[in-house]
């Protein structure tokens, strides 16, 4: 699956990921074929199909939101997921130990190929949609909201976009009067008063430039689902977390800051509706997400040196 619009998809780089995945290390090679997505939800239909016919790997190049699409295509049948990172970002991509250059990627999923390292992960799962790496709730998901309002800059722009529509969004857009929602997981009190939550299926919940945004190294594709709550939205409290999320060791909870981790389900509601994306992809407002974690939902082609 080939997202022609992502950012650093080319046709040139397209045909040489084929031919790098084509040549195979066995001299058998692979039949690949290549398939455009132009909408969403195009490459969840194509890897539902892909499935049924009984491909072995469906493999994203694209960005996150392809990535994300595949995935929840090919969750509960027996074809494998691949990825290649073609976005500005490839969170997912890199978070698995992938070069961020596609070609250079594709030798390294070739080779995983070739090793036939093809192992079970788990994902995410809420309101009816599979996540790989997060679903963000309030706060990240209004600039999320901002950033897709203006698509045509974020394709050039990239992370500095992201950082001016964090601060749009927190000086104009959002309420940091009143909490937005309350968190409920099984064995634990409830925390009444959120502003913005982020659940991780991995960590880290995203990369500005090249330094991981280190949320919780308890986040991985083997345990459950971690839940990062902020309780507040002064600044001094944000910055101080997320200063200590890029010097990498996680956030600390505290009495801003609530973090759960290895939950097999959480449940985030409230009265007034509140925005969510997953997997970078804005959503829309809700009143109730329920998450729970799917363990082995999916195998995936590990990376390998070439």
């Amino acid at each position: 699956m080939v997202n022609a619009f992502a950012s650093s998809v080319t046709a040139r780089n397209t045909v040489v990921v084929h031919r790098v995945l084509s040549s195979g290390h066995d001299h058998h090679g692979h039949d690949v074929e290549i398939v455009e997505t132009n909408r969403r939800g195009h490459a969840t239909r194509f890897a539902q199909d892909a499935a049924r016919r009984g491909v072995d790997v469906v493999i994203g190049f694209g960005g996150d939101g392809t990535l994300n699409e595949v995935a929840t295509g090919v969750a509960g049948t027996g074809a494998a997921i691949g990825v290649l990172p073609g976005g500005s970002t490839n969170v997912f991509a890199r978070t698995i130990g992938m070069p961020n250059d596609p070609i250079v990627a594709a030798a390294h999923l070739a080779a995983g190929l070739a090793a036939e390292d093809v192992r079970p992960i788990g994902l995410g799962h809420v309101n009816g949609r599979y996540f790989c790496f997060h679903t963000g709730v309030g706060y990240d998901a209004a600039v999320v909201r901002q950033v897709e309002r203006s698509a045509a800059f974020k394709r050039w722009v990239g992370h500095p976009l992201f950082i001016y529509a964090a601060v749009q969004t927190w000086a104009r857009g959002y309420d940091r009067k009143h909490p937005h929602f309350a968190i409920h997981s099984p064995g634990a009190a409830e925390v009444p008063d959120g502003y913005f939550t982020i659940v991780l299926n991995t960590n880290p919940y995203t990369f500005l430039g090249n330094r991981p945004l280190d949320l919780s190294p308890a986040a991985t594709l083997e345990r459950g689902l971690v839940a990062v709550t902020f309780r507040t939205m002064r600044l001094t409290a944000i910055l101080r977390s997320l200063g200590g999320a890029l010097r990498g060791g996680g956030v600390q909870p505290s009495e801003h800051l609530d973090l759960r981790t290895d939950l097999s389900s959480l449940t985030i509601s409230s009265a007034m509706p509140f925005p969510y994306q997953l997997d970078g992809d804005y959503l829309g407002e809700t009143q109730r997400l329920e998450f729970e974690h799917r363990p082995d939902a999916v195998s995936l082609v590990h990376p390998h040196a070439p």
